[in-house]
């Protein structure tokens, strides 16, 4: 289908020479209204439906801004932002606009180590000192495949950790951070969430490729993805379409995010991207082009405990199912002035993104998109 984008400076010169444009008129303005009228008839009812769903969300829960897009068979059904992507300027949110992506940054990871699996160049259950000699040995040995699935033991963040503020020139300098300390469990034991565990698989991928960790994800995801406005979250430099970033305070107004510096996490938290694009990177993995299926079993495989006990992720995915039991594929992300999800149900082939720029917002709409567009493509002639 075709989207009406924007780019964020022309929005700026026009309502220069406009200054009575009707987009100030309005407390939550809405962007590619067109997509409606555009997107195939089969689906027009259900996006007219989830549209006022997501208006209404935002200004009830009162977020700065949304991007939401939906892809139904690969195809993008419907594509579009509500609110602002910066307050002050009141500049409005259009789906060309980057946002944190958080954790969502953990599956692109995923998908690196998966293409140095297929290469035969990294082998995820030996020992990590293998591919990262400099990490310190633990009493039990840790491998990839551990820290793909949250299983290694490897702590998380602790105090204000989440907003370091300093500048990591390299991969293995961010590792300094939390290398000396002990493990939380032996590996494969517990289940236990943590960037820090990406941060070391980000130090595998230079380890075994060869090349360093942002080069990589160039050359084997975000390139041959054509992940265009996906990029490391580099604080100094202009970035066109960078979302304005916001938390509420102790009185529940919203504010200005402290600043951070993501450096320290590129593989488990620090990448920009757009909606669109994270929504091109999951449909990536629902057919073969990209991926194997000896790949797409590592990424959606539930990894378990020693004990056999299933810790309801695979390797940099969440397995879930819903309550009508279909398998949901996703993660979730939390920044410093961002909320992500992505998910999708890959037996109807429907993907959904959703960003917001606000820390902790709630995003249940996004869930609930989902599910709209699971009936309306069970109901209707597919595959």
């Amino acid at each position: 289908m075709r989207h009406r984008r924007r780019d964020l400076a022309a929005i700026v010169g026009l309502l220069a020479v406009l200054p009575g444009a009707a987009w100030g008129q309005s407390a939550s303005p809405s962007r590619d209204a067109s997509a409606v009228a555009t997107a195939p008839l089969r689906f027009g009812a259900v996006i007219e439906e989830v549209r006022r769903l997501v208006q209404a969300d935002q200004i009830e829960r009162g977020y700065p801004g949304i991007a939401i897009a939906v892809s139904v068979d690969g195809e993008t059904v419907w594509s579009e932002g509500f609110g602002y992507a910066n307050l002050e300027h009141r500049v409005p949110m259009w789906p060309s606009v980057k946002f944190r992506v958080g954790s969502v940054s953990k599956s692109m990871t995923a998908a690196a180590v998966a293409t140095l699996v297929e290469a035969g160049r990294l082998d995820l259950d030996a020992p990590i000192q293998r591919y990262v000699p400099s990490f310190p040995e633990k009493p039990h040995p840790i491998t990839t495949r551990q820290l793909g699935g949250h299983l290694a033991g490897i702590r998380a963040y602790e105090g204000d950790e989440n907003f370091i503020r300093d500048p990591y020139p390299t991969v293995l300098a961010a590792l300094e951070i939390f290398q000396d300390d002990p493990l939380l469990h032996r590996p494969g034991t517990a289940f236990s969430y943590t960037s820090y565990g990406f941060n070391l698989i980000s130090a595998v991928v230079e380890g075994a490729s060869g090349q360093p960790f942002l080069s990589y994800m160039r050359d084997a995801v975000l390139g041959p993805l054509g992940m265009r406005e996906t990029l490391a979250d580099f604080v100094t430099p202009i970035v066109p379409g960078r979302t304005s970033y916001y938390v509420r305070n102790d009185a529940g107004h919203v504010v200005n995010a402290p600043f951070v510096n993501n450096s320290y996490k590129w593989a488990g938290g620090g990448f920009l991207s757009t909606t669109e694009d994270v929504l091109r990177f999951a449909n990536a993995h629902l057919g073969d082009d990209y991926l194997s299926d000896s790949s797409r079993d590592l990424l959606f495989t539930e990894q378990q405990t020693r004990d056999g006990q299933a810790v309801g992720y695979g390797f940099g995915w969440f397995i879930q199912q819903d309550a009508a039991g279909r398998r949901l594929l996703s993660h979730s992300g939390g920044s410093v002035g961002g909320t992500s999800l992505m998910i999708m149900q890959p037996e109807t082939q429907v993907v959904v993104v959703g960003l917001i720029n606000l820390t902790r917002a709630n995003n249940g709409v996004v869930r609930e998109v989902l599910r709209r567009f699971i009936d309306a493509a069970s109901a209707t002639t597919v595959h």
